[in-house]
């Protein structure tokens, strides 16, 4: 029975009206995307996870028709713009470019994380395959692996090292090298790569971890001398600089970059995204520009095989945490 203070008029007017809107967002969802895309960044502006994404979003708008929008949140290493991510609704609209060690390390290292990584966020594809650099200030006198070793060795808990952050890579590639060479650095975590590479140019600290795109102008113009990078392969901007491991050290990770969304983003979206991102890293013009970033040529993973990737890697890492005996608190 209909209560006497509702006409049976303005109930069948409220009942179109709901219908006209699960059809219109039916229709939205269906119609995907049909307003602009949030792709949010867990760094600052010039960090290597930045410029990835400015150079991803720009085909990646024409190929979906609608404006991609690169969103900073930066802090504690990813784990804000992370967390922004893994929080937001579920539609295709709000979209992650994030780097390895804020997917892969933070669950093993963070006591309290606000999400759950792999059940909070979906991978969708693999932007690329990058490890980091390790530089030096000239004025250090340090060119190589073996220089730094030689130093730490002859100047005990005299010589720093910086990274962008407790459990960044840096700070655990950092922390592997102490232990296969028995030696002392200490860590100085900085709020980023840009305030790190600023004191790396000043000789405010002589040594540090960054990634793998941004300090390139430094290192062709000498203000900066790369030591190695890590990952299995040369950076194609740097084919003169080895790797880690071509001089000893011992590891078996490559640093990445990849795409996320949140749980629960249907599948359909997924796919589209896969399909267009592969297609985008396929193009010689992408191809080009990020071997200028000193980035290898990205590998062509469907979702599936890229989650494979983030399970694999979430193990290495605890391994080499549990070497280090790091935990941030």
């Amino acid at each position: 029975m209909i209560p006497p203070t509702i006409s049976r008029r303005r109930l069948l007017a409220g009942a179109g009206l709901l219908a006209l809107q699960g059809q219109t967002w039916a229709s939205e969802a269906g119609a995907w995307p049909a307003r602009p895309i949030r792709l949010v960044v867990p760094g600052p502006p010039g960090a290597g996870s930045d410029i990835f994404a400015r150079l991803l979003s720009v085909p990646l708008q024409q190929a979906l028709g609608q404006p991609v929008v690169v969103d900073n949140k930066p802090g504690a290493n990813g784990l804000i713009g992370n967390d922004t991510v893994a929080k937001a609704a579920p539609d295709g609209y709000t979209i992650l470019l994030s780097p390895s060690s804020a997917i892969a390390i933070n669950p093993v290292i963070q006591p309290k994380m606000p999400y759950d990584t792999q059940k909070d966020l979906l991978p969708i594809a693999q932007v690329g395959a990058a490890g980091i650099l390790l530089v030096a200030n000239p004025a250090t006198g340090i060119r190589s692996l073996a220089d730094l070793v030689r130093q730490a060795r002859a100047n005990p808990d005299k010589l720093a090292c910086g990274s962008w952050g407790n459990g960044s890579t840096g700070h655990l590639v950092l922390e592997g090298i102490k232990a296969q060479y028995g030696i002392s650095i200490a860590h100085v975590p900085y709020k980023g790569v840009s305030p790190l590479v600023t004191d790396l140019l000043g000789n405010i600290i002589g040594v540090g971890f960054v990634d793998i795109a941004s300090p390139v102008p430094h290192i062709r113009s000498g203000r900066l001398i790369a030591l190695g990078s890590t990952g299995s392969a040369r950076g194609p901007a740097l084919p003169e600089v080895p790797t880690l491991t071509e001089q000893g050290y011992r590891s078996d990770v490559d640093g990445w970059y990849g795409i996320f969304a949140p749980a629960a983003t249907p599948r359909e979206v997924v796919a589209r995204l896969n399909q267009e991102i592969n297609r985008i890293l396929s193009t010689e013009e992408i191809i080009q520009k990020f071997a200028a970033q000193n980035m290898p040529r990205p590998p062509i993973k469907n979702a599936e095989q890229f989650g494979a990737t983030v399970h694999r890697d979430l193990a290495v890492w605890q391994s080499l945490a549990k070497v280090a005996r790091l935990r941030v608190d």
